[in-house]
């Protein structure tokens, strides 16, 4: 089985453009519109920071009891380890075939499903990570303190960046990327290394190092579901978790990742790009290796011209500016993982939980899911096409919002609007650019 194979129902889950409900001409026009208006009005009508960490509608005191609450917890610790072990049976005792649910459970619901559920309910990869169980145990048995670490963390998003990249190289160009022997030492490594670099700097790695928990919490900022700066539970918009974020190494690093890697997955299903490649005498992987990893250098260096260009206009030094508004870049990535996932994580997220029921590949079917199936309504092309075009515009006003009440606080307030004409100039460019990679790929 081969992740080609996996993925046969397009990710974008219409095949070309014509199946949009509007001229795709207008739809450019339309979405580069309704930035520029937002900005307008943000600089009319939003002259001061208005996103404060003490916001938020306070959630009752017995769900926020119930959040906390060690048995709720100990029911999603429990259910993430059980799943983790049946995923490790399929892996280890499997066999090799279409069915094995191994490869429905890597690439579709931990990178697809993970963001989603995060999205929702905040980052709750920190809370389940087998890994942190892993770690405590092995520390339990020894009589070792939970807080032990042999080195203070320094490094930030950095390795989490490294990992995700990682990852996605081996999500869209490594080759038998769905066969077993190759999840084998991809899941041995993954769980190898992050297990002694939680044992070697402790728990601070686990929360911003470990690729996961930083995608899973990244994304989880964008959530309704949050707590304030003083820890209470809250319902609040998805602009106030960004702006909580702190400007830790890496961060413009792993938000680019998160981003390049799905503006990739969209621009490897280019006619030209595919031609060009297997026309090449290069071997193809090291074209779609450099590729992807170039991809992810635009998005960084492409943020990091443009906030320099915003704080020269604003007189101010240009150092830490990238990373203070790589947060912006959050809305923009959920936006683009909905629009190029959605099919996807319908279509084959609920085909993993069908195959999950035979594991060893016996033809069992001890979860009772193994007739289950998608509705088809879910991918209908206008359907979509909708859900495309209001994640992607959507995702950009909201990056546009973000930024915007990052520039008035870091800004000069007589500079603070001109200030930000380059980053806004750099937002349309990434609508329509993903506009254009969704709809002709």
């Amino acid at each position: 089985m081969t992740l080609q194979r996996l993925a046969a129902l397009p990710a974008h889950g219409i095949g070309s453009r014509e199946d949009l409900p509007l001229p795709f001409t207008l739809l450019l026009i339309g979405a580069a519109a309704a930035l520029v208006v937002s900005f307008v009005a943000l600089g009319v009508l939003w002259k001061t920071p208005r996103l404060r960490p003490t916001d938020g509608r306070l959630l009752p005191a017995v769900v926020a009891l119930a959040l906390d609450s060690a048995p709720v917890r100990a029911l999603f610790v429990g259910l993430s380890l059980l799943v983790t072990a049946w995923t490790l049976l399929a892996l280890v005792a499997g066999t090799d075939t279409a069915n094995n649910p191994v490869p429905y459970v890597v690439y579709v619901w931990l990178w697809v499903g993970l963001a989603f559920c995060s999205m929702l309910f905040g980052g709750v990869w920190r809370l389940v990570n087998p890994v942190r169980w892993l770690r405590r145990g092995l520390l339990a048995l020894g009589r070792v303190d939970d807080d032990f670490a042999l080195a203070t963390y320094r490094a930030g998003y950095w390795p989490a960046a490294a990992g995700l990249l990682a990852f996605g190289w081996l999500e869209l160009i490594a080759p038998n990327n769905a066969n077993l022997s190759t999840l084998r030492v991809a899941i041995a490594a993954y769980l190898l290394v992050d297990l002694i670099l939680s044992l070697t700097f402790g728990g601070d790695y686990l929360r911003t190092g470990d690729p996961f928990t930083a995608l899973s919490s990244l994304y989880g900022s964008l959530s309704p579901l949050g707590r304030r700066a003083d820890g209470r539970w809250v319902l609040r918009t998805p602009l106030h978790g960004p702006l909580m974020l702190a400007a830790r190494p890496g961060l413009l690093a792993v938000t680019s990742v998160m981003l390049g890697t799905t503006a990739y997955d969209g621009f490897s299903g280019e006619t030209r790009w595919y031609t060009f490649v297997q026309s090449s005498n290069v071997p193809a992987r090291m074209l779609e290796t450099a590729g992807l990893m170039t991809m992810c250098l635009v998005v960084a260096c492409s943020l990091g011209v443009a906030a320099a260009l915003s704080a020269r206009l604003s007189g101010i030094s240009w150092r830490g500016v990238a990373t203070a508004f790589a947060p912006s870049l959050l809305p923009i990535a959920a936006g683009y993982l909905i629009a190029h996932y959605w099919s996807l994580w319908v279509w084959e997220g609920t085909h993993g939980l069908a195959v999950m029921s035979d594991p060893l590949g016996i033809g069992a079917d001890w979860l009772g899911t193994a007739g289950l199936g998608a509705s088809p309504a879910l991918i209908a092309p206008g359907l979509v096409a909708g859900i495309q075009v209001v994640s992607i515009i959507s995702g950009h006003v909201l990056g546009v919002v973000v930024a915007h009440e990052r520039a008035i606080s870091l800004f000069p307030r007589r500079a603070a609007v001109l200030g930000q004409v380059p980053l806004l100039a750099l937002m349309v460019l990434y609508t329509v650019g993903g506009l254009s990679l969704l709809f002709s790929s």
